[in-house]
């Protein structure tokens, strides 16, 4: 069973599925965390929303790709990714808290596109300095 789980392509497989899996519940706690319904607002149209979950799922990923890329073990990488998700919500909240003028939530819900770019923008590069310091954990 050893050389069963060192299988390039069940090592693939493994991680492809952990990954779907784990952004499935960090999209579901951003849905939880955001006031509109991320979904839902897709499916209406609102390309600010579309743009903020976008860079939401690309942040999740590229966290996860460095997760994976340099460290051995799957849970490690699921540890990372999951550590690496945590200081992307952070982001998240940082973003909402740097911005007292106006309610990030309301306007991407609103459908503003310049908001929702931004917010995409952070994720983008909020999830490259995170895999930055997964590299050198």
């Amino acid at each position: 069973m050893e050389g069963f789980w060192e299988n390039l392509y069940v090592a693939t497989f493994a991680r492809y599925t952990v990954v779907i899996l784990c952004s499935i519940v960090f999209l579901a706690v951003f849905e939880l965390v955001t006031a509109y319904k991320n979904w839902e607002e897709i499916r209406r149209g609102n390309l600010a929303c579309a743009l903020a979950t976008g860079g939401k799922i690309f942040g999740i990923a590229t966290i996860f790709r460095y997760s994976i890329e340099h460290h051995d073990s799957l849970l490690q990488s699921i540890g990372w990714g999951g550590f690496g998700f945590l200081l992307l919500l952070g982001g998240y909240f940082l973003f909402e808290f740097l911005t007292p003028t106006f309610k990030i939530d309301k306007e991407i819900g609103d459908g503003n596109l310049a908001v929702g770019f931004i917010s995409m923008m952070i994720s983008v590069g909020l999830s490259y300095v995170i895999g930055a310091s997964i590299i050198a954990g």
